[in-house]
Formats: structure tokens, sequence, C-alpha cells
């Protein structure tokens, strides 16, 4: 193992440098408030709330947080060999950060929340290698996904708090299709309600793989979202509830198609029914739902901007045209956090 090398840089910028007002009329939000929270050359496809802080995962070998009370970015490069790692998955216990690099190899960093110290807690060397989401159930249990290095996806679990990770052996996990996989587009590939957890993948084959006891035991559901093609799927899902869950995507290829790219279940991942056919939104890289809006409300963010649902997914409307978002993560039932090409910002809905 290489000597672990970290270079500390802190940026104090001004929030509000940029604001934009989007208008809709309907029920529901009505408008929306943009404020730049930052700009960089950057990309930023993984995010967590941690209190005032928005902890990010990045490209070239970064991460760090926005700390929005201060107004301040702190940023932290992780330097191993001549490596350039992209960190699109990020996810958090009450002490710490952890952050997995996509391609090979793969490494899976711990990060002190109070120290900002740095420990390599899982390394995997496989061409095939490349991991796309994590998630914690609690303070002791994660998981992690990946594309499959055999016949099923690579999955990584962890039940001593993340210091230690194990891959599950591939006899243990529903066996994939050939060219089924996932994509690293927001970590959001991986859905958890209490001990219930959702994997989506996407490519030849698009479906939904469920838990009901943390990882342990798996059932998958097909889903009619379009597939059959190497960018095509499902690349994004977010669960309001153990029952009420909505998946989205598409065709990376051809953006603006907005067919066969949005589903809903209300069975717990079951069964899944295509919505809003031939509206709304195109390919999507993220979807969430809006939190205390009783599973009615969802934004989503993608190639045809942002676009907002008042009625559980059935009619949209674009808040917003800018395609640069990849991902958003919401603080409150009225204000989100959206990150990607080169910015991070603060969005707050109005009614």
């Amino acid at each position: 193992m290489k000597k672990l090398v970290l270079f500390l840089s802190f940026f104090s910028l001004v929030a509000h440098c940029q604001t934009v007002n989007y208008g809709v009329i309907d029920k529901g939000f009505k408008s929306i408030e943009i404020d730049t929270l930052f700009n960089d050359k950057i990309s930023i496809r993984a995010l967590v709330i941690d209190k005032n802080k928005v902890w990010f995962g990045a490209d070239n070998s970064r991460f760090g947080y926005y700390n929005l009370k201060d107004k301040e970015k702190y940023v932290e490069h992780i330097y191993r060999d001549t490596l350039k790692l992209e960190f699109r998955s990020i996810a958090q216990t009450s002490k710490n950060i952890f952050l997995l690099s996509v391609a090979n190899p793969a490494l899976l960093y711990q990060v002190s929340k109070d120290t900002k110290n740095t420990k390599l807690v899982y390394k995997e060397v496989n061409d095939k290698v490349f991991y796309d989401s994590m998630q914690f159930w609690n303070d002791t249990e994660g998981i992690a996904i990946g594309d499959p290095t055999e016949d099923s996806f690579s999955i990584l679990i962890t039940r001593d708090g993340g210091n230690t990770w194990v891959k599950l052996l591939a006899d243990q996990l529903p066996t994939m299709a050939k060219g089924e996989a996932a994509f690293a587009a927001s970590n959001t590939n991986i859905v958890i309600k209490g001990k219930n957890t959702w994997l989506v993948s996407g490519g030849k084959r698009a479906r939904v793989f469920y838990s009901n006891d943390k990882g342990k035991s798996w059932k998958v559901a097909e889903t009619p979202i379009v597939q059959g093609k190497t960018m095509t799927g499902i690349f994004t899902a977010d669960f309001y509830d153990s029952k009420n869950g909505f998946i989205a995507g598409g065709d990376y290829e051809l953006p603006e198609q907005n067919s066969d790219n949005k589903a809903i279940t209300t069975d717990g991942g079951k069964t899944w029914n295509l919505i809003a056919q031939n509206s709304g939104f195109g390919y999507a890289s993220c979807v969430q739902y809006v939190p205390k809006s009783k599973g009615k409300e969802l934004v989503v963010v993608g190639a045809l901007g942002i676009h907002y649902s008042a009625d559980g997914g059935i009619s949209w409307k674009q808040l917003s045209t800018d395609s640069s978002f990849f991902t958003i993560r919401f603080i409150n039932s009225n204000t989100a956090i959206a990150a990607g090409h080169n910015k991070m910002v603060q969005i707050r809905f109005k009614k």
C-alpha cells in the first residue's frame, strides 16, 4: 500500500452569487429560486447532507463539503500513485464519510468527519470492476453495489460501521443477464427504507432487486423501463416509504425521448407501471421525493433540466432548462442541493 497524500485547500465563497428565478403555474410549487453556492471545474455526482454541511464526491481524486452556515467550500485530494480517482458513491455514518471510486482499482475510503483523517478500508483489482452507489442502513451496516465481475451485481457489505467490507459471493445473489449492469449517474441505484433495500439495473435488462433483510436475501422484479441497449434502463430510483417508489432513466443516447422512461410501484417494488407516457422529462439521472409530501411530489434532474410533479408522477412541469445537474438531495420540504457539471447550487421551491 502506497502512502496516502492529502492536499487541503479552503475556498470562502459568497452564496447567492447567482440567483435564477423560474415560475410555473400549477398546484404545489409555483416557482423556484436557484442560488449558486460555488462554481469550479469539477464534476459532482454524489451528495450527502450532514446538518449544515453538504459532502460531495467528485472527479480528479477530489471530495469535500460546502458549509451552508459559513458559506465555505472545503476540498481535499486523495493522491494514490498516478490515479485520477472518480468518486461517484458517497455515504455516511454519524462519525464518518465513505467514498468509493468507480473503476479499476476500486478504492473505498473512510473519512473522519471530525479530524478529516482518511483511511483505505477496501480495495478491489479487476478489469471489470466499476462501482455505482453506496448507502448505510444504520451506523453499523452498509452496502455498496457495482457492475458484475462475474454474473451478478458486485455487492459489498459492512457490519462493523465501515471498518471492513466483504464482497458477497456470486452464488448468494440473483444472476444478471449478459449486458445488465448499473449506472453511476447520481448515487441513487440503492434506496433504503428501514430494513428494505432496492437496487436498480440497466443496459440489456432494466430490473429492480429487493431485499427485506439488509442484503442477506434477494428477489428480482421486471420493469417496463426501456432496455436492450448498453445505455438504456433505470438510472435512478427513490422510495417515499416501504410501498411507494419511483424509477426513472431512459435512453442516454436519446435524451429527449420521454416514453418508457418512468414507472411507479405501490406494492414495495413487486410490480411496476409506466406513468406519464410521452410527457414530462426525457433522460433522467436523479429522482427524489419531496419530504413530507405524502408521496405526491417528486423532483427530477436530467437532460431536459429540472422537472416537478405534484400528483405522484402523473403530470410534470419543467422548472428549469438547466441540464448541468446530475444529482439532487433535499434538505427539507422546500429546499434542495443540486450539483453536477462545474457547480453546486441551492434550490428553494416556493408555493
